[in-house]
């Protein structure tokens, strides 16, 4: 499963790009539950994500649970929804329930909380999502031509709950109307790999500006990275990761940039956006 960034700027709760860092799911009819998770932090019970997730469709009596991940926990990368896709699609799989990936999208948003996250994990390349009174969809685009991504990751993690918590109940019309405007600007230049419409696009002043004390020195990244040579840059879903986005040609040297800027206080890594989704090999 890939992990993924949420929001892109304006889209909050909206938009998502699937990264290609992964977790590893493999799941085993073993005759007694067990979880391994070789040192990631996470719980080897059944309160375990992958395990939650699982049962929603089946129970997981007998089942040996064996958990790989490169996604940081609590960075905003990700890697409750990476785990949350990959239990449904391992039960799925396993007692072959045939469902539709809508089925899945449906389930795993329930489990989230919100859709963007699960779906670019489970359908890969951008995603557009949705709710109405039908239950929630999500529309697919394919990753802009030449642009990547880099993430900065900081040490220290900064909990989904307090981030949602920064936000108000309530924004000024001029700021989501700004949001509005940025976000089509940003969905069209993806579809159209158009660089400067990204650029404009990746504004936001719904949530960030309202984290912005959890993390300062993330913000500071977000400002300063048209500086650096790239196209811009915002916070990783809840943060305090930053997704640089950059043109292929000039990510060397913005990479270096960063490197020098961050120092010792968080881990610069190149991450490609993943056009793949969720893959479920034999094994």
């Amino acid at each position: 499963m890939p992990a993924s960034s949420a929001n892109l700027g304006p889209g909050y709760d909206v938009l998502a790009a699937a990264l290609a860092i992964h977790l590893e799911l493999e799941v085993e009819e073993a005759g007694s539950f067990s979880v391994e998770a070789d040192g990631l932090g996470v719980p080897l019970d059944r309160s375990n994500l992958c395990v939650r997730a699982f049962e929603v469709l089946r129970p997981a009596d007998g089942i040996c649970f064996r958990i790989k991940s490169e996604i940081p926990v609590a960075g905003g990368l990700g890697s409750s929804a990476a785990a949350i896709v990959a239990g449904l699609l391992a039960a799925d799989h396993l007692y072959e329930l045939a469902q539709e990936p809508q089925d899945v999208l449906v389930k795993a948003a329930e489990l989230e909380g919100h859709p963007d996250n699960v779906a670019a994990a489970l359908y890969g390349g951008f995603v557009v999502c949705a709710e109405d009174g039908n239950g929630v969809t999500a529309t697919r685009l394919d990753p802009p031509q030449g642009v990547e991504g880099v993430v900065v990751i900081p040490h220290e993690q900064v909990p989904t709950e307090e981030a949602r918590k920064a936000i108000p109940e309530q924004v000024a019309l001029a700021d989501a109307v700004a949001n509005i405007s940025a976000t089509a600007e940003l969905v069209l230049g993806i579809q159209r790999s158009d660089l400067t419409l990204i650029g404009r696009g990746l504004a936001d002043r719904l949530h960030q500006p309202h984290r912005a004390h959890l993390y300062p020195r993330s913000m500071e990244i977000v400002h300063e990275a048209p500086r650096m040579g790239a196209i811009g840059a915002t916070i990783s879903g809840a943060g305090p990761s930053v997704l640089v986005w950059t043109f292929w040609q000039s990510t060397g040297d913005v990479m270096k940039k960063l490197t020098q800027r961050v120092g010792d206080w968080a881990e610069v890594r190149r991450v490609p956006f993943s056009p793949m989704g969720a893959d479920v090999p034999e094994l």
